[in-house]
């Protein structure tokens, strides 16, 4: 079993079909991102219960952390809660925090069909919703959010704020150069180089074209921050001697875009 991961799992047939466009994953990195984490993987699943539980066991056995957006109403095409505790081979239980803030919500009209939606895997807890006052739920480091943003963004900062990823304490950052001139295959040999001496770093190479017909590279790496320094000059000086002309990359605020300052 490999190490424990962090991921974003989005569910809904409407992101599949086009219907909807999905808001969730960029949102989620940008926010992981002000915590000095970052999404190890991502997954879009439709609404297909046994499927979701499939997932989901997976990323249970591994001890993952999953921030999952959508399917925790309560009509015939949600499945995320029945999902989960099938995943787990858990029962759906009532939760008294959930129903309470239903009820205080809802008064009677929480009944019979909006008190579905406490009722989460047995040993759950909640995760509160400051908008209507329908709470989700946290189980086994998953956090399970509905798929409106409005609502699922301000619950995702009470989680990370309260719930932090446990196995997510080595702060995570990004450094890159941009090189010029050069392709990929041309710094192969140090790019494998790069990856065997820090095993630890993730390395990306991002080619692109210039307007006026020349090439560039968006060449760094990503992972533990305190290694970074040290990969970012061992590959610069690797560039440098391939007699290619590099700068660094600027970093930017999640979400902007990158631009180049002098070496």
């Amino acid at each position: 079993m490999s190490a424990p991961r962090i991921g974003a799992l989005i569910i809904g047939d409407e992101i599949l079909s086009g219907k909807r466009q999905d808001r969730h994953l960029a949102h989620v990195i940008a926010t992981l991102a002000g915590h000095r984490l970052g999404l190890d993987w991502a997954r879009y699943e439709g609404d297909d219960r046994d499927a979701l539980a499939a997932v989901l066991r997976e990323t249970f056995a591994r001890g993952d952390t999953v921030f999952s957006f959508g399917g925790v109403g309560a009509t015939p095409d949600d499945h995320t809660r029945q999902a989960a505790a099938a995943a787990l081979d858990l029962p759906l239980e009532r939760h008294p925090d959930a129903l309470a803030a239903l009820e205080a919500q809802f008064g009677p009209d929480a009944y019979p069909h909006r008190v579905l939606m406490a009722e989460f895997p047995a040993g759950a807890a909640i995760i509160p919703n400051p908008v209507n006052r329908v709470a989700s739920f946290s189980i086994r480091g998953h956090h399970f959010f509905p798929g409106f943003p409005q609502m699922a963004w301000p619950m995702l900062d009470w989680v990370l704020a309260t719930r932090p990823p446990a196995h997510a304490a080595r702060p995570r950052g990004e450094r890159a150069i941009v090189v010029y001139g050069a392709g990929e295959s041309q710094l192969l040999p140090l790019m494998n180089d790069c990856v065997a001496r820090y095993p630890q770093l993730k390395l990306f190479s991002l080619p692109s074209f210039l307007p006026e017909g020349g090439r560039r590279i968006e060449l760094g790496f990503r992972g533990d921050a305190a290694t970074l320094d040290a990969a970012l000059a061992h590959l610069s000086a690797g560039v440098e001697a391939g007699g290619f002309r590099w700068e660094d990359l600027v970093p930017t605020a999640p979400g902007t875009t990158p631009s180049e300052g002098a070496a």
